[in-house]
């Protein structure tokens, strides 16, 4: 399972907003190859699945995700921080063992 806290919810509603997209645009997560850690994480917004896709639903806002990379993103809530230390979304992921220092790529 792929969870959002309430801030990253907020601010993919917002992006979803901001960029015109109707109700049928969900969040599509993805793990790919690269990085400096060997693992990267990928976001997007579409209206296109695909039949094995996983869904997941937070409030009204659908998070989907290829059966591959839930291997990798099963436990992981997206955050997102605003702070002075640093602006964007964090990846909170139980099964990684080594992160880079951006967070945006990670390693089992």
């Amino acid at each position: 399972m792929i969870t959002l806290s309430e801030k990253a919810y907020q601010k993919v509603k917002q992006l979803i907003e901001e960029s015109n997209y109707d109700s049928t645009y969900f969040l599509k997560v993805e793990v790919i190859s690269g990085g400096c850690s060997g693992l990267s994480y990928k976001m997007d917004f579409t209206n296109q699945s695909n039949e094995d896709d996983q869904i997941f639903e937070h409030q009204d806002l659908k998070v989907v995700t290829n059966k591959k990379s839930l291997l990798y993103l099963s436990g992981t809530e997206l955050d997102y921080s605003d702070g002075l230390n640093g602006k964007g979304f964090e990846w909170k992921n139980p099964q990684a063992t080594r992160t880079c220092g951006c967070g945006e790529s990670f390693s089992l």
